[in-house]
């Protein structure tokens, strides 16, 4: 093709992401003007009308008539809808994060926020333990290192920045408010997490990503590629491991889940053994999941391991 077309094409493309950054952020300043709860279950009454009209529901019905076989095709649809519903309520909570977070660990009330496994969080603090946390892209996700830093655990969070240039930009300008040190998904980001821990720091990793170099595993019985890096910081720096959640609670609220170090599979030799511990991060994943069917990410192709 003739560079002049090739230029153009880059450039329009460029305007494209432009564009469509420049409506998000107005979209977002516009719910900022709203309260809090109204903005969001806006976003989310737009989710449950939009998002089935999106070409990547098709993706999303065809991973959950793969996940779910023994469900009906009404049930995988509700399934889907509820997931657009929680993925557009995601996108407006990004405004009122700091709002949402009003877990307060000596208040006599309940707020928005509960936690479970208070206990360990504050015993990590206590030790001023050095960890491996590792989440999913269900809930709202982003919560989580916001209560590790109302802990006082020193957490570097790896970040995945959307295709977006622009909007990546702005996102990872504002996750450094309330979510601490974060390092964006790309190359080197491993070097970042191993400073971190060795520096006595703590990191955490989303684990339910398509990688397309990674250990080839199986989620909910099908071929997938996990990324290795969880287990290989892991055996380099032998810490424990803990799994994390957010789970959505009806009336707006979440539960925040800690749960004890899980025990990583090992070879004959003593070492741990990434294929196998890639598979019980899935394993793990797939629980939740299974759990809350409706809070995870559907339309993403988990399942894709021929493309980058």
């Amino acid at each position: 093709m003739p560079q002049p077309i090739l230029r153009l094409l880059k450039h329009t493309s460029r305007l494209r992401l432009w564009l469509v950054a420049q409506l998000t952020f107005s979209l977002l300043a516009l719910a900022r003007l709203l309260p809090a709860r109204t903005a969001i279950e806006l976003a989310a009454a737009l989710g449950q009308a939009l998002g089935p009209f999106s070409s990547r529901h098709r993706i999303a019905l065809d991973n959950l008539r793969a996940a779910f076989p023994e469900k009906n095709e009404e049930e995988r649809q509700q399934i889907a809808r509820q997931m657009w519903r929680n993925m557009f309520r995601l996108g407006a909570e990004y405004v009122y994060l700091e709002q949402l977070f009003d877990f307060d660990p000596d208040a006599d009330e309940p707020g928005l926020i509960e936690v479970k496994g208070e206990d360990i969080f504050r015993r990590l603090q206590a030790e001023n333990a050095s960890c491996i946390f590792f989440t999913a892209h269900t809930g709202n996700f982003e919560l989580l290192p916001v209560c590790a830093a109302t802990f006082g655990l020193n957490v570097t969070a790896l970040f995945r920045p959307p295709n977006n240039p622009y909007i990546a930009k702005r996102l990872l300008s504002a996750r450094r408010t309330a979510m601490g040190h974060l390092v964006p998904s790309k190359a080197g980001a491993a070097w970042g997490l191993a400073k971190a821990l060795e520096d006595g720091g703590s990191v955490g990793v989303l684990v339910d990503q398509k990688f397309h170099r990674g250990m080839l595993g199986t989620f909910f019985g099908r071929p997938v590629k996990t990324n290795p890096l969880l287990p290989k910081l892991a055996r380099q720096f032998e810490r424990p491991v803990h799994p994390a959640r957010c789970v959505r609670l009806p009336g707006g609220r979440f539960r925040l889940e800690l749960e004890e170090a899980i025990e990583l599979p090992r070879t004959d030799d003593g070492e741990i053994d990434i294929a196998a511990s890639a598979q019980m991060l899935n394993d793990i994943v797939e629980r939740w999941v299974r759990e809350y069917p409706d809070q995870w990410m559907w339309f993403h192709r988990r399942w894709d391991i021929g493309k980058p």
